[in-house]
């Protein structure tokens, strides 16, 4: 059995779940989310407990069944909760600040600004305090959109393993190279 598809997920206040030709619906007070789930699943909603059951003993049924319970997982945490990730922009002269209709502009060492359009579901905010390195803040009911809309953004300048300059998420521990030996 799985270790993480037998565990049942209990439900919190004020949030919704509806199974239907499967397809989950999750709605919370952050937003609403829809999934659809493999036939070789079975999702149960029973006394504000989800409980995710697979139909055989296949390789390929065992595997989603961990996989379908984590994404149901996280649809409930990110409705009810919502994910944070934060990005950090180690270098000199790089900026960030958030223009109108939910577009990021980044200033990352390039002869050009680096313009990104956010989806609409992800809040952004940028703070830049003095003697610091801007912090880039993204929030979102989504965790698979967050984390890739938070990878795109770091895919425009990634740290290089010399100084460590470019977008780094926070708390993110970064392999250093020695650099070039002194003189023979």
């Amino acid at each position: 059995m799985s270790r993480i598809g037998k565990l049942p997920i209990s439900i919190p206040t004020g949030v919704e779940v509806k199974v239907n030709n499967n397809v989950v619906s999750v709605k919370g007070p952050l937003g609403e989310l829809t999934q659809q789930i493999d036939p070789a699943v079975e999702v149960a909603v029973e006394d504000g407990t989800i409980n995710v059951t697979r139909t055989g003993e296949t390789k390929s049924q065992k595997s989603m069944h961990g996989l379908y319970r984590s994404l149901v997982n996280n649809m409930v945490e990110g409705v009810s909760k919502g994910y944070e990730v934060k990005l950090e922009l180690v270098g000199v002269g790089y900026r960030a600040e958030v223009l109108p209709d939910n577009v990021l502009d980044l200033v990352l060492g390039f002869a050009h600004h680096t313009y990104i359009q956010l989806p609409q579901e992800v809040k952004v905010e940028a703070v830049s305090d003095k003697r610091s390195n801007p912090i880039v803040t993204l929030k979102c009911h989504d965790k698979q959109l967050i984390g890739q809309v938070a990878a795109k953004i770091r895919s425009f300048r990634k740290p290089e393993p010399y100084k460590g300059k470019g977008i780094k998420f926070v708390g993110e521990i970064l392999r250093r190279k020695a650099g070039k030996a002194a003189g023979k």
